[in-house]
């Protein structure tokens, strides 16, 4: 009779854990995250594909997206940061939400409308409503991309922060397990959405996005609710808090000195207010037209006096390069005779190496302290991307400055007529002539001499993906630990425009030498790019440990230096 109770009882514990596992913050929070990020996988797959199929296989859209969306994040980060830090953080978690789900939702529908009647849009107003389809496509698709980055630094920059409370593991496994899910997201969702379209259609492919993201917006909504009752501290931000803290302060001083009722003081507070209302409205328009850039201006300035400015810098640096599995390596992978379904493989092993990444930066972290952890990361991934500079020079690489990367520009512009200096033949055979297709149809990949070159190019791009995912958690996790509450919006926005600014640079760069020839010459800035990063993030290291910082078994003191203006962890 005991055991049988025993057993029940036991049973019964069991079950309240896991529902207590099942129903906590941070498992609600990484539900959560998974449904969004889900929805961002697919649709930003999707949505290149769409723009592709629409201009007649032409990358022009894509190309107009892309930048129209890195030159948004890279003007309003700021904007959106300070939006966030200034609102309550449920309100902001919400609309930036709705605003998404809703943009892509509508996005979907116009989609649809177009491919279900473009020939009818064509031939109406000589095909400017075409083309107005196009642009509020792109439009509304950059809208949803801006409302993702602001869900994104108030949930993964701030939320998490709070969930974890002071306990420092609590946050770096968190930051993990999100990382991981980002991971497994962007092979899943992809690989869904494309069998829909490849074994369907487009048309069903949209309304298919469209109906995930409606029904992922109500979930989200729900979740967002649930983790903000079961986390108290979501409703106070730490420079609300101390505001109020100050003025209560100097009112309380304020009575004592002046001997007054608390009701006369209640009562000065609020004439006090209405005369500062006043005043604001007085202000003007043109005050208010130029909030915008004094919020740029503010949020750049507070940017470069964190302590962690080198940090930051040294991962936006990590984004202008072309070792990453891309549109531009993967192009270039099958001008060196990589079949599909090889490249598919390698960026499985791509998502694996990252995997392994976030799962080593929470054992390094625990043994050798958070900037160590960067510092190792660092040494561990440009160790890796060695072997990319060992390929471009490897047996099979088509490595040539001789050949100009402007002859195909020039023959598209002024016709066979263009002459230029020609170079020694390269050793991938001509791919077939696409251009008056209308189709993309490949008969079979290019032939090279060796695959030593591009064999040794991927390895160092697989490798370094532990090194390079492990670094981009420990300079997240600074960032997070290390700016004051009331900035981390304004931080984080800014920290997103630099990542999309050296992106931009890097589309640049591919655009000045597009010609597989000239490829070695962007890895090789690639790899610079990456070891001036390092640097950086060597400088703000130093700075912070001194020599402590080659003692990989010490604990870590003190991680930044002390700042009036910043907390110092420990």
């Amino acid at each position: 009779m005991n055991v049988t109770m025993e057993s029940a009882g036991s049973t019964k514990r069991c079950c309240e854990s896991v529902r207590d596992v099942f129903t906590s913050a941070k498992f609600l929070i990484y539900l959560g995250h998974a449904l969004s990020t889900w929805g961002d996988r697919m649709w930003n797959f999707a949505v290149a594909v769409f723009l592709v199929e629409l201009y007649g296989n032409s990358l022009l859209l894509t190309a107009v997206y892309g930048l129209v969306v890195a030159g948004s994040v890279l003007l309003l980060g700021a904007i959106i940061g300070d939006w966030v830090d200034k609102n309550p953080r449920l309100k902001v978690a919400q609309t930036s939400l709705v605003v998404q789900n809703s943009a892509v939702i509508l996005c979907g529908i116009l989609l649809m409308l177009v491919f279900q009647f473009k020939e009818q849009l064509t031939e109406l107003y000589s095909g400017w409503l075409l083309t107005t389809c196009y642009i509020m496509v792109i439009s509304t698709a950059n809208i949803a991309n801006l409302a993702s980055t602001a869900t994104s630094i108030t949930i993964q920059r701030d939320w998490i922060v709070v969930v974890a409370g002071e306990d420092r593991n609590k946050l770096a496994d968190m930051n993990a397990t999100v990382r991981i899910i980002d991971q497994l997201t962007n092979i899943l969702a992809p690989m869904l959405v494309g069998q829909i379209m490849a074994f369907s259609s487009h048309l069903i492919g949209c309304g298919f996005i469209s109906g995930w993201n409606l029904f992922s917006m109500c979930l989200e909504y729900c979740l967002l609710w649930k983790v903000y009752q079961k986390t108290p501290a979501l409703a106070i931000k730490g420079g609300q808090k101390e505001v109020d803290q100050e003025m209560k302060q100097l009112n309380s001083q304020k009575d004592m000195e002046s001997g007054e009722a608390p009701a006369e003081a209640s009562q000065l507070m609020s004439e006090s207010a209405v005369v500062k209302a006043d005043t604001e409205k007085s202000a003007g328009c043109c005050h208010q037209m130029t909030e915008p850039l004094r919020t740029f201006r503010h949020g750049w300035v507070a940017y470069y006096n964190q302590n962690v400015f080198f940090a930051g810098m040294a991962l936006a640096f990590l984004y202008m390069t072309v070792l990453g599995f891309d549109c531009i390596t993967t192009g270039y992978a099958y001008t060196q005779g990589l079949s599909p379904s090889i490249l598919s493989l390698l960026m499985g092993a791509s998502a694996i190496s990252g995997i392994f990444g976030t799962v080593a930066f929470t054992w390094v972290r625990r043994k050798c302290g958070l900037i160590r952890t960067g510092f190792l990361s660092g040494v561990a991934q440009l160790s890796c991307l060695m072997l990319c500079v060992f390929s471009v020079f490897a047996p099979g690489s088509p490595f040539d400055l001789t050949v100009s990367p402007f002859k195909d520009i020039l023959r598209h512009l002024f016709g066979e007529n263009a002459i230029l200096p020609e170079g020694p033949t390269p050793s991938v055979a001509p791919v077939v002539d696409v251009t008056n297709s209308s189709t993309l149809l490949f008969e079979e990949a290019p032939q090279v001499e060796s695959y030593l070159s591009v064999s040794l190019l991927f390895a160092g791009v697989i490798a370094a993906r532990v090194g390079l995912w492990s670094f981009d958690l420990s300079v997240t996790q600074l960032i997070q630990e290390n700016v004051i509450e009331s900035e981390r919006g304004v931080i984080n926005g800014v920290q997103n425009s630099m990542n999309y600014l050296l992106d931009l640079l890097h589309f640049i760069m591919v655009i000045l030498a597009p010609n597989p020839e000239a490829f070695g010459l962007l890895v090789i800035i690639s790899v610079s790019f990456v070891a001036m990063g390092h640097v950086m993030y060597f400088r703000f290291a130093y700075k912070s440990l001194g020599s402590r910082l080659f003692l990989c078994w010490a604990p870590e003191q003190k991680e930044v230096p002390s700042n009036t203006s910043l907390p110092t962890t420990v």
